[in-house]
C-alpha cells in the first residue's frame, strides 16, 4: 500500500499527474485543486496517496496535503453515491475548511457547485459528514462550532440574527458568519445583534 511518494515531478495532464521516484513513474489521479498547486515538471514533489485496489485495476490518487486525503477518504466511505470521481470533483471545487464550513452550516448549494454533483448527493454529504466535519476542519477550525449551531439553528438569537442581516447584505453564509464569530471575540458573548452586525461591518471592512 502506498501512502506517499516523494520525488520529482515528471508531467502534469488534465486529471492526473506523474511522479518520478528513483526512476520509476507513478500516475496520481488528483483534484484540479491539486494539480494547480503543483510545481513545474523537474522540480522536487510531494504527494499524499490513497491507493485504490480493486480485481481489476491498481489506482494512486494523489493530494497536496494529508487533510485533503482524509476528505477523499471521508466521502468515499460515509457518502452513498460518492465515488472516487465525484470526491476528486468536490475536492477541485473546494478547500477542506470551505468543505468542512459548508457542511457545518448545511450549505447544500455551496457544495452542489461541484461538477456532477447534484442537490440530492451534496445533501447526502451535507447530513452524512456532520457530526465528522469538525475533526477535518482544518484551518476552519475555530469557527466549526459556531457554524454548526447556525446550520442547525440553535445559534442564540444575536448571532442568528446577525448573520442574517450581513448575508441580506450580499455576504455568503460562511463570511457573514466568519464576521460575525470575530465579532463575538471582540465584543463579548452577551453582546446583542445591533453590536455583533457593527463589529462584524468593520470585521469585513478590513
Amino acid at each position: 500500500m502506498i501512502g506517499k511518494l516523494k520525488g520529482t515531478l515528471d508531467e502534469i495532464e488534465e486529471d492526473h499527474c506523474v511522479v518520478d521516484v528513483h526512476g520509476v513513474g507513478y500516475v496520481a489521479f488528483c483534484s484540479a485543486r491539486t494539480l494547480a498547486g503543483l510545481p513545474s515538471p523537474g522540480e522536487a514533489v510531494v504527494l499524499f496517496i490513497e491507493t485504490y485496489v480493486r480485481e481489476d485495476m491498481i489506482r494512486l490518487y494523489g493530494f497536496q496535503s494529508a487533510l485533503e486525503r482524509d476528505w477523499f477518504r471521508l466521502l468515499m466511505g460515509n457518502v452513498q453515491g460518492v465515488g472516487a470521481k465525484v470526491a476528486l470533483a468536490v475536492l477541485s471545487t473546494l478547500s477542506p475548511a470551505d468543505l468542512a464550513n459548508a457542511i457545518a452550516l448545511r450549505d447544500i448549494a455551496m457544495v452542489s457547485r461541484a461538477p456532477g454533483v447534484g442537490k440530492k448527493v451534496a445533501e447526502r454529504i451535507v447530513t452524512e459528514l456532520k457530526n465528522k466535519a469538525p475533526a477535518y476542519a482544518g484551518a476552519a477550525s475555530g469557527t466549526i462550532g459556531l457554524k454548526q449551531e447556525i446550520g442547525e439553528g440553535v445559534a442564540a438569537a444575536p448571532v442568528a440574527d446577525a448573520v442574517s442581516a450581513l448575508t441580506n447584505l450580499g455576504y455568503s453564509r460562511d463570511t457573514a458568519a466568519n464576521a460575525v464569530a470575530s465579532a463575538i471575540k471582540l465584543a463579548g458573548e452577551d453582546a446583542d445583534s445591533a453590536k455583533l452586525i457593527r463589529f462584524g461591518l468593520k470585521e469585513l471592512a478590513r
